[in-house]
């Protein structure tokens, strides 16, 4: 079962800008960047391209983004089906990659990367 929930945009940008803080900070950023990345992307319709914190699992050259309340969220459904390009900035450079979405039968979205070489 699926439910449709609204996240407030004013309070997303405030999570957001505060993952960010986090992240960049000097005394958390080391920590808080090996459970948080920020993705690039393009967007399928609009073409403007967006960034966004994301907590992430990485294994060699494939990174795993759990995708929570993946309804009130809509980047993750530029890569359904074939998937398309990505870029993290990982151990702190940037990296590109190819990302598919997938929604499992108890409608948990997963996005996998699967980084360039």
């Amino acid at each position: 079962m699926s439910y449709r929930i609204s996240l407030p945009a004013r309070a997303v940008a405030r999570v957001n800008a505060c993952a960010l803080s986090l992240r960049s900070s000097r005394r958390w950023g080391r920590l808080v960047s090996r459970y948080l990345t920020v993705v690039t992307y393009t967007g399928r319709r609009s073409g403007r391209t967006f960034s966004t914190p994301v907590g992430y699992r990485r294994t060699g050259d494939t990174v795993t983004i759990p995708v929570g309340l993946a309804d009130a969220k809509k980047w993750w459904r530029n890569f359904l089906g074939e998937g398309g390009p990505i870029a993290l900035h990982l151990d702190g450079v940037d990296r590109t990659g190819h990302a598919v979405a997938r929604r499992n039968a108890k409608g948990l979205v997963t996005v996998t990367v699967r980084l360039d070489g």
